[in-house]
């Protein structure tokens, strides 16, 4: 999938209306069709909602034309809907005098009209609501389930901004559309068809002028209301610009002192800012421009729709209450085809929304089983692990083999330790394991038996994993702890905190295993937040260990204790550790020296040691020389 700029502003960008591109908006339909019956009533009810709106102008009319006795001179008039006459007869109207359309009758039967517009309304807002939140919900979850089990290439191609905007921004303007473009939509096609015929039906003549001016208006209307959407976007992108300034400057505040920068970033602000107003003015002007330009055409358009029909009037071809309900209509015409501009601009912008989600639900995803799911006994493992002749590439950068004709071979219960170089491949050979990527060559088998023949989620369940930057959840200690056994009991947090030598700095805490640790662990040290993601590991009670240099980030008096910890915690069990300090791995069963992709040296400490030349004896001989 081609990876797009993150637009800015959280606005969804706009796509071009083709047949492909409605074809792809469709997918929302997925989605309403669990509550389809709701949809379909809420539609009804747009249609009943919009035709008492179109009914309210005529009655106008009646009403005026009564009071001004037209209808008892045999003046021209339409007849009275069927559904208003049966309404009248319902409700015994006639001692009221209905049979003759009195003055009374019709305004008792407007506030009828409006009574049922009041209900319809209603209605109509609340099912589409109803439909579109429960719509939208459903959606959210689908994205973001296939979001969390996309395969790690995925997120290395893709901006965490931009994933966001997805599940935000994006859903959200497909909202808008379910909730309020297709309400919007139908009522306008309505109001339109409606109301040509109305006014065809009133004055062919007055029809025919008037729809002689309001394309014009309309057009011009369209031109600046593009131009006014460009210059309000150009705005919004160099407000976004200038927010970027202060955010950079605010992350970097120790360098902006440190060389004594504060009136340089200050300037660089303040150039910004003056971009915008100077955008915001010019879009300012524009837009009294388009205002005042609206008001002349509308006014101007009724003035001479009223002029024109003031002579049809002296001419006895039309009637004062059907000059009123022309210009009523026409004026429900004109707003209309205004509000057509947003509504298509607003289409836009679903299209645009609905294709880069339609991309996402596209996606090919890992399959993963439900987290309460035990290990089968098909698929336990016992701990052998073996590599063979694996070579490997990252998809984004397959130029550069990473690892290449790797083999190695952990027996169960063994304690692997991985050292080389930074970039030699050594955490790479940590996310094979874990089926983060598969190679691109060779196999890796668990105890005999093809790694893809295992479930992703019954071989990851029995491995745990303690990378070297360490990422906690933003909740309490205890919940980031439980992280690698939700169901776990106090206890149970507590004795895994206790074997990583984290209960102790844990209880010295006000709130102790609830203390919250801020945004990714903000709150806590580096040394706090890595005891942690031991003791996680801990107490997933994992069949295989992997170490990403597990023990970095500690001073040298908790890092002993951690060390025993996680020996007590590697016996009987296959462990790989990866390690910069050499001083941590000299007890391993085997140390495996990885340099660009391959295995250079493998052997114990004391073996490696004894190589005349050898790079494990060179690293060894570096690092006492820096302590």
């Amino acid at each position: 999938m081609a990876r797009r700029k993150e637009t800015s502003g959280e606005e969804s960008p706009k796509a071009k209306i083709t047949k492909e591109s409605l074809k792809e908006a469709t997918m929302i339909f997925k989605y309403l069709r669990p509550y389809r019956t709701k949809f379909i009533t809420g539609l009804f009810f747009i249609t009943l909602s919009t035709g008492t709106i179109m009914v309210f102008p005529f009655l106008l009319k009646k009403l005026i034309d009564s009071a001004h006795g037209s209808l008892s001179d045999g003046g021209e008039g339409l007849p009275l809907p069927p559904m208003m006459a049966s309404i009248i007869n319902a409700l015994n109207l006639d001692s009221l005098g209905a049979t003759s359309f009195s003055p009374g009758v019709i305004a008792v039967t407007m506030i009828l009209v409006l009574a049922f517009q009041m209900i319809f309304s209603f209605m109509r807002i609340y099912l589409f609501t109803y439909v579109g939140e429960h719509a939208v919900a459903d959606m959210r979850q689908d994205i973001y389930k296939r979001m969390i089990m996309m395969p790690m290439n995925f997120f290395a191609q893709s901006r965490v901004g931009e994933l966001s905007s997805r599940i935000t921004a994006d859903v959200s303007q497909i909202q808008d559309a379910v909730t309020g473009l297709l309400a919007e939509l139908l009522r306008g096609v309505l109001t339109m068809i409606g109301g040509i015929i109305l006014i065809l039906l009133i004055s062919p003549k007055m029809t025919a002028l008037m729809l002689s001016v309001v394309p014009v208006v309309v057009v011009i209307a369209l031109v600046f209301g593009r131009y006014i959407r460009k210059m309000s976007r150009k705005a919004q992108d160099q407000l976004a610009e200038s927010n970027t300034v202060v955010q950079e400057t605010l992350q970097g505040i120790s360098n902006v002192k440190a060389f004594s920068n504060e009136w340089y970033e200050l300037g660089r602000y303040q150039k910004n800012i003056k971009e915008v107003v100077d955008t915001a003015i010019k879009n300012g002007r524009f837009r009294g421009l388009f205002v005042s330009f609206m008001l002349f055409s509308v006014f101007g358009a009724i003035v001479l729709v009223v002029w024109y029909g003031a002579g049809l009037m002296q001419a006895k071809q039309l009637s004062f209450g059907d000059l009123t309900a022309f210009v009523v209509y026409t004026a429900f015409l004109g707003g209309t085809m205004a509000g057509f501009a947003e509504l298509f601009s607003q289409l836009q912008k679903t299209l645009g929304a609905t294709a880069r989600v339609r991309e996402l639900l596209k996606e090919e995803i890992e399959i993963v089983s439900d987290t309460a799911v035990v290990v089968q006994d098909a698929y336990k493992l016992k701990g052998d692990v073996e590599l063979k002749n694996v070579a490997f590439s990252y998809p984004s950068r397959k130029e550069i083999t990473v690892i290449k004709d790797l083999s190695l071979h952990a027996q169960r219960g063994q304690q692997i330790a991985i050292v080389g170089p930074s970039g030699a491949g050594k955490s790479t050979i940590v996310s094979l394991l874990l089926r983060f990527y598969e190679p691109d060559k060779g196999s890796i088998l668990f105890d005999g038996k093809p790694a893809t023949d295992i479930p992703l989620s019954q071989l990851r369940r029995q491995l745990a994993l303690v990378p070297q930057d360490i990422l906690l959840f933003g909740g309490t200690i205890f919940e980031n702890i439980a992280y690698g056994k939700p169901d776990a009991t106090a206890e149970e947090v507590k004795n895994a905190a206790s074997q990583a030598n984290a209960d102790e700095f844990i209880s010295k805490f006000p709130e102790g295993y609830q203390t919250l640790v801020g945004e990714r662990g903000i709150k806590l040290s580096g040394g706090q937040r890595q005891r942690i993601a031991i003791a996680r590991a801990i107490l997933k009670n994992p069949v295989i260990l992997l170490l990403d240099e597990a023990t970095s980030s500690l001073d040298s008096e908790s890092e002993a204790l951690v060390q025993d910890a996680l020996q007590n915690l590697m016996k009987n069990r296959t462990s790989f550790v990866i390690a910069h300090r050499l001083s941590t791995i000299r007890s391993a069963d085997q140390i495996l020296v990885v340099e660009d992709g391959k295995i250079k040296e493998a052997g114990t400490h004391q073996q490696l040691i004894a190589i005349e030349d050898g790079l494990y004896r060179n690293l060894n001989k570096l690092q006492l020389f820096e302590a």
